[in-house]
């Protein structure tokens, strides 16, 4: 897509939520500190790489590979985690989803302008970012562990987020390999438990 022609971002990221249904792809996954290194660039403190798969309303993998393993599904009613090297399995319920889960914002299949103030702020090497700045009245907002919310959109495709906390942490994630509106069996969202493993319930 020519630049000169391309909507924003907040324009890209509502055709998004509103024509694809399902889809899946890589993700990176880097937690940058918030002082520089020796050569003036970020810090990369840990990095963690996997899959994801989803299909609206809410049912989504969240799968890291890389460095180690570990499994976050939504079947659309409860949010299941699975690490394997614990063998431990933590149930919560799928409103939480947003708190475990910032991506869970590209997954869902709420109007974000229910629960986000969506802020156009420009262009950048092709991509085109929007802001998401949280309508913390709503409810579920109080549950994000982000206050600043960045979705940067490239041919009505998110190529990468950006997450902030209070103590200026960040987490980029990039997201590569995207297949849109691809057909999804029910039991990719569905998990057994493995034998012996521990089990949390969480409110």
């Amino acid at each position: 897509m020519n630049s000169a022609y391309a909507l924003d971002g907040v324009d890209q990221l509502k055709l998004f939520t509103k024509n694809v249904q399902s889809a899946r792809g890589e993700f990176l996954q880097q937690q940058i500190g918030n002082q520089a290194g020796a050569d003036n660039k970020p810090k990369i403190l840990r990095q963690f790489s996997g899959q994801f798969s989803f299909v609206r309303p809410g049912k989504f993998t969240w799968t890291t590979l890389k460095p180690f393993e570990q499994k976050l599904i939504s079947d659309g009613k409860q949010l299941i985690m699975w690490d394997k090297d614990l063998n431990q399995v933590t149930y919560r319920p799928s409103n939480k989803a947003l708190a475990a889960t910032p991506v869970a914002i590209l997954f869902g299949n709420t109007q974000l302008e229910e629960y986000f103030e969506l802020i156009s702020v420009g262009e950048k090497n092709g991509i085109f970012w929007v802001e998401l700045i949280p309508k913390s009245q709503k409810k579920g907002g109080d549950d994000l562990p982000f206050n600043k919310i960045g979705i940067g959109m490239k041919d009505n495709l998110p190529l990468a987020m950006e997450l902030r906390d209070a103590l200026d942490n960040t987490v980029l994630l990039t997201f590569s390999q995207v297949k849109t509106n691809q057909a999804m069996n029910n039991e990719e969202f569905s998990f057994k438990v493995p034998p012996n493993a521990e089990i949390l319930n969480l409110k």
